[in-house]
């Protein structure tokens, strides 16, 4: 077995070299937010189960399960018999709906069995009629090994529809060496630290904790609420008091220095300590925001039972640890902690991994933006529209 220090450096250098891509394709490809008319899910199907066999298509986050001849992927394959493609093509929530939605709105999966999407995301497809209901009775190892905070999430509070792949938090990563003091999001605001900071450009990571920081509870925010915080946004970035928005790269731009503080992921900041462990996560004061990343059956899958299987497969705490030493987010599997706990007691310790309830005590479901579609809408295009600059 590698060593977890050498996985998550194999991590960075490879985050390293898609950074700009990623960034240009997150800026440039927001949209996707086209709605069918009266599309509902009303008369969705329940994916069907059975013996699984055959071929899976699985569309991933980058960078989100172990990799190589000895990962997860390559022993799923090998002990299931069933050919396996797992695809990293989900690099942003709206970008993937975009891409995906022509599809989807024709009850034509495109090949993909799973799709792994966040919880406002996963969500809105739902809504949609998009993705099938789960039988639960297939899904017996997900359900016997699925941590008690995740069997009942706001979007989804009967897991009619979704099963968590891994959970995180959106919150401060600072250079500590350079910016000590910043411990809220409302530091990242202050002029001293003028064209060193950056936010991310998923609308629903930024403008929840900037409306935290200026005291409002997301998750009983109005409308006016969200547009208040994305004028104070907009007002930074006129000023040049926000860098830019990025995805994952804003790692870099820790690491160089070029950025002081940066509204980010828990995981980034695990992998990003290896390499500088100046850079940290901090909790922000007024509290985080919590999400989940979930896979999903959509309405054509071509090999339900295929699919159940895949996830039954990775609920297996053996194999959930394995996952976990890599990709550093947090597990949505019980037994996963005292298995590291033997074979890596700092993953095992770390609490931006296995967090404890004082640490998110002050934090918050990712909220949905509030309002009517129109309304909704309206929101999404003024932050697009703050991005496009």
């Amino acid at each position: 077995m590698k060593t977890p220090s050498n996985h998550r450096s194999l991590k960075l250098l490879i985050l390293a070299a898609m950074a700009l891509t990623v960034s240009m394709v997150l800026v440039a490809c927001g949209g996707g937010s086209g709605i069918d008319e009266g599309a509902s899910n009303e008369d969705v199907p329940t994916a069907e189960g059975g013996e699984a066999s055959g071929k899976v298509t699985i569309s991933n986050w980058p960078l989100y399960v172990d990799p190589g001849k000895d990962g997860s992927i390559a022993e799923y394959q090998e002990k299931s018999g069933i050919e396996t493609k797992y695809i990293e093509d989900v690099n942003d929530n709206n970008e993937f709906f975009g891409k995906v939605q022509p599809l989807f709105s024709q009850g034509d999966a495109g090949g993909r069995s799973i799709i792994v999407v966040t919880d406002w995301m996963a969500e809105k497809m739902w809504n949609l009629g998009y993705i099938q209901k789960l039988d639960h009775d297939e899904l017996t190892t997900v359900f016997d090994n699925l941590t008690d905070d995740l069997q009942s999430p706001a979007f989804d509070p009967e897991r009619e529809f979704s099963v968590p792949w891994q959970s995180g938090m959106t919150g401060l990563v600072v250079r500590e060496d350079l910016a000590p003091d910043i411990k809220s999001v409302n530091d990242l605001f202050d002029p001293k630290y003028k064209g060193k900071v950056t936010m991310l450009t998923e609308l629903r990571d930024t403008v929840p904790l900037v409306m935290a920081g200026d005291g409002v509870d997301p998750n009983e925010s109005t409308p006016e609420d969200w547009t208040a915080a994305i004028d104070k946004l907009q007002k930074a970035v006129d000023d040049g008091q926000i860098r830019r928005f990025t995805g994952n790269d804003y790692v870099q731009d820790l690491a160089k220095g070029t950025v002081v503080g940066a509204i980010g992921w828990s995981g980034d900041a695990v992998q990003a300590q290896i390499d500088n462990p100046n850079i940290n996560y901090v909790q922000p004061t007024q509290g985080c925001s919590i999400w989940s990343d979930n896979m999903l059956i959509p309405v054509g899958a071509p090999n339900t039972a295929a699919a159940y299987d895949f996830m039954n497969f990775v609920y297996e705490p053996e194999v959930q640890a394995d996952i976990t030493e890599w990709v550093n987010y947090v597990s949505p599997v019980k037994g996963v902690k005292e298995i590291l706990e033997k074979r890596d007691p700092a993953i095992a310790n770390n609490k931006l991994i296995f967090p404890t309830p004082e640490f998110t005590a002050d934090c918050f479901d990712q909220p949905s933006i509030p309002g009517d579609e129109a309304q909704q809408k309206e929101i999404e295009q003024q932050f697009q529209d703050m991005l496009a600059g």
